[in-house]
C-alpha cells in the first residue's frame, strides 16, 4: 500500500526577518557549502581520514578558552576526558558539575575537539564541566561508547552526590546521554539531578516527521546521517532504547529534562517526540524551540561554536535558567 504523502513544487524558502542579522548571515554561510564538500568513507582508512579532517575544523572554528578558564585533560572511569572549570562557574560554590558528551555523528569530535566543545559548553552555561573523550567507530562502535559514558557516571558517583550531577549532550552526544540515563537506572545506580539535550539524535530510526519536512532545508545536516548510524549501531536493533532512548520506559522515572532544537533541524522530530514521551509520564520537561534554528545552532560552524549569534547566546541563557531553578538539596 502506498503511504499517504503531499507532495510540493520546488520553491524558495527565504530567511526570516525575524531572526538576528547574524543568524540570517550564518544560514547563508553553512547553505553555501556543498551537501558533498567531503567525500563519504568507502572504508575503515577513509573513515580514519575523514574524522581526522573534520575534527581539525571543529577545533580550528570553536573558540579558545576565555581567560581565567581551565582546562585539564584527565581520566574518569578509565575514559578520556577534560576537566574544565570557567573562572567563578557556579558549580564551584555548590559542588554541581556536568558530564558533558559531545555531538559528532558518533564518530567525529574527539580528542582536542572534544575538550573545545566542552570548554563552549562549560563557559556557555557557567558550569564545572567534564568532557567525555568516549571511544567511537569505526574502531569502537556500539556499546563501546555507551560503556564508556556509564563507567564515567560510575566514577563520578563516587565523589559526587547524584544531586549534584547534570547530564548534557548535543547531537550524538544527545543521544548518549538519556541512553547513559537508562543504563544507570536499569542497572539500580542512583539518576542524575537533571538532563541537558541540545539538537539530540534520539532517534536512529529516524522515524520522525522533520527527516522529511526538513531534508534539504536544514543547512547544516543536509543529508540523513545514516552511514555514522549503522557504523555506529553494528548491526544492533536500532529502536532498542540504549541506542533510541526515544523509545525507552519513561514510566520506571528520568530526571527532569532540558530540550532545545530549531524550526530548521533535522532532529526537531526527536526533541519534540522526545517532550511528549517524558510529559506523558509526568516527568518534568522543558522544551525550547528556536525560531529559524538548524541543527546545533547558527554558531555550530563558525566562530566559537554556539556563542555566534543572539539567538545562540539565548540557547545558553535559558540552560543557566533551568540549571538555577533546580531544586538543591
Amino acid at each position: 500500500m502506498t503511504q499517504p504523502s503531499v507532495t510540493i513544487a520546488s520553491r524558495d524558502i527565504p530567511y526570516p526577518a525575524s531572526i538576528s542579522e547574524e543568524a540570517r548571515e550564518k544560514l547563508a554561510m553553512m547553505a553555501a557549502i556543498p551537501a558533498d564538500a567531503i567525500e563519504r568513507p568507502q572504508d575503515t582508512a577513509g573513515w580514519d581520514a575523514m574524522i581526522g579532517y573534520v575534527d581539525e575544523i571543529l577545533f580550528a572554528t570553536i573558540a579558545p578558552p576565555a581567560a581565567g578558564t581551565t582546562v585539564t585533560p584527565l581520566e574518569i572511569g578509565g575514559v578520556a576526558a577534560f576537566d574544565v572549570k570557567p573562572q567563578g562557574s557556579s558549580g564551584e560554590a555548590d559542588g554541581r558539575i556536568c558530564l558533558f558528551l559531545h555531538g559528532g555523528g558518533f564518530t567525529m569530535g574527539g580528542g582536542k575537539a572534544c575538550g573545545a566543545m566542552a570548554t563552549a559548553f562549560a563557559e556557555g552555561t557557567d558550569l564545572h564541566t567534564i568532557g567525555l573523550d568516549y571511544r567511537m567507530p569505526p574502531h569502537f562502535p556500539y556499546p563501546a561508547p555507551l560503556d564508556d559514558c556509564v563507567a564515567a557516571y560510575w566514577a563520578l558517583l563516587e565523589t559526587r552526590r547524584p544531586e549534584d550531577i547534570v547530564v548534557a549532550g548535543t547531537s550524538a552526544g544527545g543521544n548518549l546521554a538519556p541512553a547513559l540515563v537508562l543504563r544507570a537506572r536499569d542497572e539500580g545506580l542512583p539518576l542524575p539531578s537533571a538532563v541537558v539535550l541540545l539538537s539530540p539524535e534520539i532517534d536512529l530510526t529516524e522515524s520522525g516527521d522533520s527527516f522529511e519536512t526538513l531534508m534539504g532545508v536544514d543547512p547544516v545536516l543536509k543529508a540523513r546521517p545514516t552511514d555514522s548510524i549503522e557504523l555506529y549501531a553494528a548491526g544492533h536493533d536500532l529502536s532498542d532504547p540504549y541506542l533510541s532512548p526515544l523509545f525507552g520506559d519513561f514510566a520506571k522515572g528520568f530526571p527532569t529534562t532540558f530540550l532545545q532544537c530549531g524550526t530548521r533541524d533535522l532532529f526537531l522530530s526527536n526533541t519534540v517526540r522526545f517532550h511528549r514521551a517524558l510529559r506523558k509520564q509526568d516527568i518534568p520537561a522543558f522544551l525550547h524551540v528556536f525560531e529559524a534554528m538548524p541543527h546545533g545552532g547558527f554558531g555550530a560552524m563558525f566562530e566559537g561554536g554556539l556563542g555566534a549569534s543572539p539567538e545562540d547566546r539565548d540557547v545558553y541563557e535559558e540552560v543557566r535558567r533551568f540549571l538555577a531553578a533546580l531544586p538543591r538539596a
